[in-house]
């Protein structure tokens, strides 16, 4: 689901840079406030696992690709703001050091993948999993939901985004100047392999870990406070 350099206009990229710095700023400000010190190494380890997980990624036609990213179990276990900071911080990684995603991407890659997907997947987990006790599987389940539908809605996002570039950006006689793709091919190059593949991964890493973590150490699944 990166998203490289060349594939979005100038303005695109300028419009989710400028939806992120305040989400940026809130973020910190309320992990600050929020986040026990006890769970700072917590955010340090969610960074490193999101990174981790987003580097086994296959090419996806079109330019980008295809992976889980981890985000909904960071936002599970630390609160969506917590894991807007880690992956962030991952996806920064990445693009400087390893060109995975591109320097003028880097606003539309954190909005979908350290915004939107851990939000989403967290207040769906959230909903599912409503007054379940905390060893219950009701709440393994629910992690799996929300791990695979955030995981997709990011993948939309990203095709739509491909997509909606030959619209707005082209040469007089019509040529793309940037994504060459439209909606029709974009969306489904995206929607594919996540819904297939990676979305299940996402899914089955995310309930395992919270299955696991159940058994072995219930004080991380307590409630962040927000």
């Amino acid at each position: 689901m990166h998203i490289p350099d060349g594939y979005l206009g100038p303005a695109t990229c300028g419009v989710f840079y400028a939806a992120m710095l305040p989400i940026w700023t809130a973020a910190s400000r309320i992990v600050k406030r929020t986040l026990k010190a006890r769970q700072v190494p917590m955010l340090a380890i969610g960074a490193a696992f999101s990174f981790v997980i987003m580097m086994f990624n296959l090419p996806v036609p079109g330019g980008s690709s295809g992976h889980a990213t981890g985000g909904v179990l960071v936002a599970i276990l630390l609160g969506p703001w917590a894991a807007c900071i880690a992956i962030t911080v991952a996806l920064v990684v990445q693009a400087l050091l390893f060109g995975d995603g591109g320097i003028t991407s880097l606003g539309a890659n954190c909005f979908n993948m350290a915004f939107a997907l851990p939000f989403t997947g967290y207040y769906i987990y959230k909903a599912l999993k409503f007054n379940a006790s905390p060893d219950s599987g009701r709440r393994v389940v629910a992690a799996g939901i929300a791990g695979y539908i955030a995981l997709n809605l990011t993948a939309a996002l990203t095709g739509l985004e491909f997509g909606i570039q030959p619209l707005l950006y082209k040469t007089a006689a019509g040529q793309a100047l940037y994504c060459p793709y439209g909606l029709n091919v974009a969306l489904p190059a995206m929607m594919g392999g996540h819904l297939l593949v990676f979305g299940w991964v996402e899914a089955i890493v995310t309930a395992l870990v919270i299955k696991y973590l159940q058994k072995q150490a219930p004080e991380l699944l307590e409630e962040v406070k927000r």
